[in-house]
């Protein structure tokens, strides 16, 4: 069956009237007094910042054991809020140590002083130009957060970032950094053939590539692994936060416990631990897994 050329024609129209609606060529400003955040919402090769209506208002003093990082953080980004010289700002290292939580713990303390976060994605890094557009007349102070940001081998994009950190030809906004936060240092993979050469000629230029993007973050700072005393330090904070009736002993043997039968020592751990114990000593002792699960028939035992 042929379908005849001014029906797609038609087709097309109807199409192109339905994307200037979700999309117009000048959509209305986002709305920066009520909101605190926005995600950046792409759509073909047009997009849009979306409000968050209830954002993660994440408390600065929850962080226990990253007080020197905090620190840092905290003064770059009231520098920022108050319109004086700051840096974009990159946060490496473990899982669940509360890099996305700093980041998201700024929004309390200095979002009266106009700052705002827009959230973006890896792939979102080409809609940087439009982004900034969006944001550089705007009487407000933007951090463009990119959590959980790596390249893999081989890939173009972080060429373009490295451009749009510095700037291009076009001068970057005095209003916007970028923070993000990754799992590695230099946001590459880094290879045993990088350090002999590997085949290449100039090896020093090589790795210098990888590197350059990671330069590009005035502040590079490093999260690891807690030790113990920290790990417990955070438990103890967030049970007396939610004021659980435990004992320091039995607290500390259960959370080590917990820690060991899922391999990790983190903030989130000590999190997941703590909402855990709440649940069961809420639940009361009176609950029985009995009551919801049939017993097992005995082993060698048939059924009719």
């Amino acid at each position: 069956m042929t379908i005849r050329l001014d029906k797609i024609d038609r087709m097309l129209e109807k199409l192109d009237v339905v994307l200037d609606r979700v999309l117009p060529d000048t959509p209305l400003p986002p709305d920066f007094e009520q909101y605190l955040a926005f995600r950046w919402e792409r759509i073909l090769e047009k997009g849009r910042l979306t409000p968050v209506a209830h954002p993660h208002l994440f408390d600065l003093h929850d962080l226990v054991g990253i007080h020197d990082v905090v620190e840092e953080v905290v003064r770059n980004t009231a520098q920022f809020a108050a319109g004086l010289p700051a840096n974009n700002v990159l946060l490496w290292g473990e899982r669940g140590c509360g890099k996305s939580s700093l980041v998201k713990g700024l929004l309390k303390p200095f979002a009266p002083q106009g700052l705002r976060i827009v959230e973006l994605k890896r792939w979102d890094i080409m809609s940087l130009p439009a982004i900034t557009t969006l944001l550089r007349d705007q009487p407000y102070r933007f951090i463009l957060f990119c959590d959980d940001l790596s390249f893999d081998e081989g890939e173009g994009d972080f060429r373009n970032l490295k451009t749009l950190l510095d700037g291009d030809i076009e001068a970057r906004p005095d209003n916007v950094l970028i923070y993000a936060t990754s799992n590695r240092c230099h946001l590459m993979p880094e290879r045993m053939e990088d350090n002999t050469g590997g085949g290449e000629i100039h090896p020093d230029e090589a790795v210098g590539e990888k590197l350059a993007l990671s330069d590009r973050f005035g502040l590079s700072l490093g999260i690891f692994a807690l030790g113990q005393d920290d790990y417990l330090a955070i438990v103890r904070h967030y049970a007396a936060q939610r004021q659980l009736d435990v004992a320091d002993e039995v607290l500390c043997t259960q959370a080590l416990h917990w820690s060991f039968m899922n391999s990790r020592r983190s903030g989130r751990s000590a999190r997941q631990f703590i909402d855990d114990l709440e649940g069961r000593l809420k639940l009361g002792a009176g609950f029985s897994v009995a009551d919801f699960i049939p017993p097992q028939p005995a082993a060698g035992s048939s059924e009719s």
